[in-house]
């Protein structure tokens, strides 16, 4: 099998080392030059231009998008002029996956296939291997089965077809949503345990120890031991959390089917907090208990 890989970023370039080592033949994309440079110094070959890619696939062509959310359409617009009826695209990127209805669609109008596949496996996916949430037809799925088997973990697990177009896509969205919940109850039971100083808890030690038999083990929970391990006190990490947008997506999907997702809407609300450096509600709120109580109020200067 041949495929383009679009986008050299950490994904796209570990995701293209990792197919090149299955045996798949991939020619890897990306507008700068030093993204190019150093997967072919891994031993993928590259394309210096779109045009180019896309010649030096042969027919049908198979190429796979590993680019932002916000960049797969101006993506699109270049490559399907490019591209001939019975070729196929895969966006593979953290996209909403109402946007990729949308784009199948437009990429059925020039007859080329899509499918959209909900990536997770992060910066370890090369060593460990990808999961693989893919939505679309049977046909363009069978099509891109040699790509799924080499990427996934294993040949028969860690990838599946999940559903028509979209659902790829959906199930990542909800996956996310999942880690933010996931992710907060982590936080928030270490933080506890850092401010019960009497017992002096040592939370690398305690978070190894949960990492076996515990029914909270999990690969986060691996990650945040060796975290502590390495900072004990998280001394020089600023307490800001960004967000990707599967989050929000998440919560926008929770009350538009009427379902009730609190723990994942509050992890969302955490993440947007943990941005205000001078919170003007927690200013209202001690105004207001100043008000109605006579509590006194802490002058800024004072370090509130």
């Amino acid at each position: 099998m041949e495929l383009g890989m679009i986008g050299l970023g950490r994904m796209g370039a570990n995701m293209a080392q990792r197919l090149h080592r299955g045996g798949v033949a991939v020619t890897g994309f990306d507008p700068g030059q030093g993204a190019r440079e150093r997967l072919a110094v891994a031993g993928v070959a590259t394309a210096a231009t779109l045009e180019a890619l896309v010649q030096a696939l042969p027919a049908p062509r198979v190429l796979w998008l590993m680019v932002p959310a916000d960049v797969v359409d101006p993506v699109l617009e270049q490559l399907l002029p490019l591209l001939s009826p019975g070729d196929l695209v895969v966006d593979g990127g953290n996209s909403w996956y109402r946007e990729s209805l949308r784009r199948a669609q437009r990429c059925g109008q020039a007859q080329v296939a899509f499918i959209d596949c909900g990536t997770s496996g992060g910066v370890w996916g090369l060593q460990e291997g990808y999961c693989l949430m893919l939505g679309g037809e049977a046909d363009a799925m069978a099509r891109l089965r040699p790509a799924l088997e080499a990427l996934a973990p294993a040949a028969d697990r860690g990838w599946a077809h999940v559903g028509p177009v979209g659902a790829g896509h959906f199930c990542k969205m909800v996956h996310n949503g999942i880690e933010y919940g996931m992710m907060q109850a982590y936080a928030e039971g270490f933080a506890l345990m850092e401010k019960k100083r009497e017992f002096e808890l040592d939370l690398a030690q305690v978070a190894d120890v949960w990492r076996h038999g515990s029914v909270v083990r999990s690969w986060l929970l691996d990650l945040g031991a060796e975290a502590l391990q390495r900072n004990p006190r998280l001394e020089g990490i600023a307490p800001y959390v960004q967000d990707s947008g599967e989050g929000r997506w998440t919560v926008r999907e929770a009350i538009d089917l009427d379902v009730s997702a609190p723990v994942i809407t509050l992890s969302l609300l955490e993440r947007l907090r943990s941005r205000e450096s001078n919170s003007f509600a927690d200013r209202m709120l001690a105004q207001m208990r100043s008000g109605f109580g006579g509590h006194a109020v802490k002058a800024a200067n004072d370090g509130a």
